[in-house]
């Protein structure tokens, strides 16, 4: 009879092990000491998954963070059913609706059977009320790596814009390079022609 209970415990202690080392992966939480990783293992929402369950769609209001702790989730463009990410064990996603309310800009689906932990804005402001001092510290992480997506997107935006910059020059081109072949093909045609 030990040996049953004992296996049920170190199971469910492998299992809390595993959501921690998970955890401790997540920019958000990797600088929090054990005591503070163990308050949000505490809050978070367990759920599994199967294969092409939809965890959000586009447009629906934002109302938490979602990691991965094993499995594969596509992040896909509505209404051309367009995959712009693949997102696998240990990533997260959705982390702006801790801050926000806002639609999701993208549906999330799972691609695999997936075996995910939810964060939602009502835990971390629950989480504030009662511990402010980690709340903060959870803010100012997530505030940090919003902050670092935005650079990040300002500089493919500005990769882009360049590029467009090029292309333009180039389709320029290609028209004056056209039109004067045409008028010379004309003058040609004219000077060709019998009288």
């Amino acid at each position: 009879m030990d040996s049953f209970w004992g296996n049920i415990f170190k199971s469910r202690e492998k299992r809390e092990e595993e959501i921690t080392a998970v955890l401790k992966k997540i920019p958000i939480f990797e600088e929090l000491n054990p005591r503070e990783v163990s308050s949000i293992e505490r809050i978070l929402h367990r759920r599994t998954y199967r294969p092409g369950e939809v965890i959000f769609h586009q447009g629906d209001a934002g109302v938490g963070m979602y990691i991965i702790e094993r499995g594969t989730v596509e992040i896909i463009l509505e209404p051309v059913n367009q995959v712009v990410a693949e997102i696998k064990d240990g990533e997260f996603f959705g982390e702006l609706a801790l801050l926000d309310e806002s639609p999701r800009s993208a549906t999330a689906r799972a691609k695999t059977e997936c075996r995910m932990l939810g964060f939602f804005q009502s835990d971390l402001f629950g989480l504030i009320e009662r511990d402010p001092r980690l709340g903060v510290k959870i803010v100012l992480r997530l505030a940090s790596i919003i902050g670092d997506r935005l650079k990040h997107s300002n500089q493919q935006m500005q990769q882009l814009m360049h590029r467009i910059h090029e292309l333009e020059t180039q389709i320029q081109q290609l028209k004056e390079t056209t039109a004067k072949g045409g008028r010379k093909k004309s003058r040609q045609a004219s000077a060709d022609a019998p009288s």
